[in-house]
């Protein structure tokens, strides 16, 4: 059985191990291991099954089918993620650049008119304060 799977399982380093549970059952573990240090954890997450000898027999096979299927599109999947989200990057790096270039030059270039001359302000002191009166009419107190 195993060996006719292990051409699913060339292109990366597993680990088979099988243990006994019971006197009735076995634990069979599927550990990948790393491939590079730049690789998705979630490639390595290990396949057990614990079963008969009989239900290993007749299930473990197409269980590890699916498992090394489920891996292989896993990893296509982050590799096409992985490379959209570097040509988003890229994509928004060269627009930052093409940003900053337009700033450049509309800063080098002369004003077209020229700059219309700003109001000259006399700063004035503060308003005098009114003073409440009895009788009616507030009066400005002097300062």
């Amino acid at each position: 059985m195993f060996v006719e799977l292990m051409p699913l399982l060339t292109d990366r380093t597993v680990m088979i191990t099988v243990a006994r549970e019971t006197d009735k059952t076995l634990r069979v573990n599927v550990l990948p291991t790393k491939s590079g240090d730049g690789e998705n954890p979630a490639l390595t997450t290990p396949l057990s099954y614990t079963g008969t000898p009989e239900d290993l027999d007749a299930e473990l096979g197409r269980e590890l089918a699916g498992y090394v299927e489920c891996h292989r599109a896993l990893g296509s999947t982050l590799a096409e993620v992985k490379a959209e989200m570097d040509a988003a990057a890229k994509a928004a790096q060269e627009e930052a650049r093409k940003k900053c270039e337009e700033r450049k030059k509309r800063a080098e270039k002369p004003a077209d008119k020229p700059a219309e001359p700003v109001p000259s302000t006399v700063p004035t002191g503060p308003a005098p304060q009114a003073t409440a009166s009895l009788f009616g009419d507030s009066q400005p107190t002097a300062s």
